[in-house]
């Protein structure tokens, strides 16, 4: 056996330094303090190329048993909380290498044949980001889910639709909450489609120009449950495309957070009183005893800045990069770990949120009464009555300007003052002028009338596999 001598820096990689890494610079590199947690993708991605040495002539069958045995006891050692990482071993790829070669000797340093930390942290993320994907999924079904339990339990209730935050048109509040339902499908086809790009697996390109080693690509890929491997090892080494998409889609996910959490402040204030969260979800005032606060939706809104802070962070990182591997993609872990945990925790909790949140519908639909609201329905009615579109909306502005001089609402209109404005307008305009009956005139697709609604409703429970 070749004698191992020690390296002037002291480091595994260190054979051609004569001096040692200086303090600051192990502090400023070290990554060890978040990677960490890849230590479980990092020991299975170990174990299978191991597997797929030995099966090579690389290592031998007893070989192959120590590694395997030495990373099995070194990953329950991290399970318990008994394993030392140490700083001066930079990441987590180096100390579970250095414990092994420690425990079993030559077998472990055999271990790294036909790979690089290029490729190893490569696949090691890609793992760990599989699992965050299907995570995401699971409780973006458990939010869509709450939606549509929401929408069933208030299908027929009313509450006023808005554009510009001013009141627009009568809407069904089932309408409104699927609507949510769809934007969170929309983010699941995402994460999805993101999974299914990002599982091809690295492993093998070592560090950007392949292995002269007799290694088998799709042995690891098979063995670590990739649908097969990426084409060029020079893309590879440099990729971090699925990590921005990754992020990208959490950012999303996160926007759309904001924006029900931003109604649902609104909806909670005493101006609105659209929606009571529970208790459960709220906190009081360290001053004003009389206080109800929402501050869930408030930090959800809050945690986006978050979420688009780790997506520029990754676009800025790689924008300037030359192929192939630098060393500033190692600064592409923290801000995907807190996107994932934030869009997850957020998910979470807004599903358990809307699970125990009431409408108060008597105040919304006392709120569909005013405005006008049925104007676009009066419109409606005179293009039927083939009137020029652009004339009917002249005919029912003036109507509008009518009421808002004398105080009253289109439907408190006699015959006789609707019939100043056309003399097209006869009695059977009340059917389309009342809030149920201009709810209920929305049959396009995807529109608000009942049939609809619940058609939509119908389609989302089968979906999701509701009874």
């Amino acid at each position: 056996m070749t004698e191992q001598k020690n390296s002037g820096s002291g480091k595994m990689w260190g054979g051609r330094f004569s001096e040692g890494t200086a303090a600051s610079v192990e502090a400023f590199s070290a990554s060890i303090q978040y990677d960490s947690r890849l230590y479980k993708y990092d020991i299975a991605g170990s174990k299978a190329h191991a597997a797929m040495l030995s099966a090579n002539g690389v290592l031998s069958v007893e070989e192959l048993a120590e590694i395997e045995a030495g990373l099995s006891a070194i990953e329950k050692e991290i399970d318990n909380g008994d394993f030392e990482f140490r700083r001066e071993l930079e990441d987590v790829h180096m100390n579970i290498e250095k414990a092994l070669i420690e425990r079993i000797g030559p077998a472990g340093a055999k271990l790294h044949s036909g790979r690089s930390r290029n490729d190893q942290v490569a696949v090691d993320f890609k793992m760990y980001l599989r699992d965050q994907c299907d995570a995401i999924i699971e409780l973006l079904d458990a939010t869509r889910k709450a939606f549509v339990l929401v929408a069933r339990r208030y299908l027929g209730n009313l509450m006023p639709g808005y554009t510009h935050l001013q009141r627009a048109q009568p809407v069904q509040i089932a309408h409104h909450m699927l609507a949510y339902y769809e934007m969170f499908s929309r983010d699941r086809s995402r994460m999805v489609d993101c999974r299914k790009r990002l599982n091809l697996s690295p492993l093998g390109c070592a560090a950007m120009a392949g292995s002269g080693l007799p290694i088998d690509r799709v042995h690891t890929a098979e063995a670590l449950g990739f649908d097969g491997i990426t084409a060029n090892s020079i893309d590879t080494s440099g990729d971090r495309d699925y990590a921005i998409e990754f992020t990208s889609t959490c950012t999303m996910i996160q926007l759309h957070l904001s924006r029900l959490s931003e109604e649902l402040v609104l909806w909670s204030s005493q101006e609105f009183n659209f929606v009571n969260i529970s208790d459960k979800f709220c906190t009081g005032s360290s001053i004003m005893p009389q206080k109800k606060n929402p501050d869930i939706p408030e930090l959800i809104r809050g945690k986006s800045g978050r979420v688009v802070g780790s997506l520029m962070t990754l676009i800025t990182l790689v924008k300037g990069l030359p192929l192939t591997y630098n060393r500033d993609l190692q600064e592409d872990k923290e801000p995907v770990f807190d996107a994932a945990d934030t869009v997850s925790t957020s998910l979470s909790i807004i599903a358990e949120l809307l699970e125990n949140l009431d409408f108060n519908t008597k105040i919304m639909a006392t709120a569909t009464e005013g405005g006008c609201m049925t104007a676009t329905d009066l419109a409606d009615y005179l293009v039927m009555k083939n009137v020029p579109f652009r004339e009917a909306h002249a005919i029912v502005g003036n109507a509008v300007a009518y009421c808002l001089t004398n105080g009253k609402e289109l439907p408190d209109l006699s015959l006789e003052e609707l019939a100043q404005f056309s003399d097209i307008i006869v009695k059977d305009v009340y059917d389309v002028l009342s809030v149920e009956g201009s709810v209920n005139s929305r049959i396009s697709a995807g529109g608000t009338g009942i049939v609809r609604v619940e058609e939509a409703l119908v389609a989302a429970e089968k979906q999701l596999g509701i009874a």
